[in-house]
């Protein structure tokens, strides 16, 4: 589970879905409800959760910086988060798809969940 903060770190992560430096999190981390110094702390909590991997280094200044990406899809996080915090068999899973389903009016979404089942039945007949 996440802390708000590491939450935060994530987010941005996801969504500028590139590798960063810690500099580039906090400029971009314009409503932070951590600190500029706290950034290390919760970058190296971020990599012993194993949502986060260093992918490489660029030249900073006179240093070098280590650039970070999120291991972990905004969506599978949540998959986990909902999955360690309820208690459910496989057969509460057309309920709950159905819930979800029911949280929107857009086709285009229901069409590409149509492809997605379609795509699982395929690959549970191979």
């Amino acid at each position: 589970m996440l802390t708000k903060s590491e939450f935060e770190i994530m987010e941005l992560l996801w969504q500028e879905d590139k590798p960063m430096t810690s500099s580039q999190i906090i400029e971009l981390s314009e409503d932070r409800t951590w600190k500029k110094s706290y950034v290390h702390l919760l970058i190296n909590s971020l990599l012993e959760k194993d949502m986060i991997e260093v992918v490489g280094f660029v030249k900073t200044t006179k240093n070098y910086a280590r650039t970070f990406q999120a291991k972990v899809s905004k969506e599978e996080y949540t998959v986990t988060q909902f999955t360690s915090m309820q208690s459910f068999t496989p057969n509460d899973i057309p309920k709950i798809v159905n819930a979800l389903i029911s949280l929107t009016d857009d086709i285009n979404i229901l069409d590409e969940l149509s492809k997605v089942i379609a795509k699982r039945r395929k690959d549970l007949k191979k």
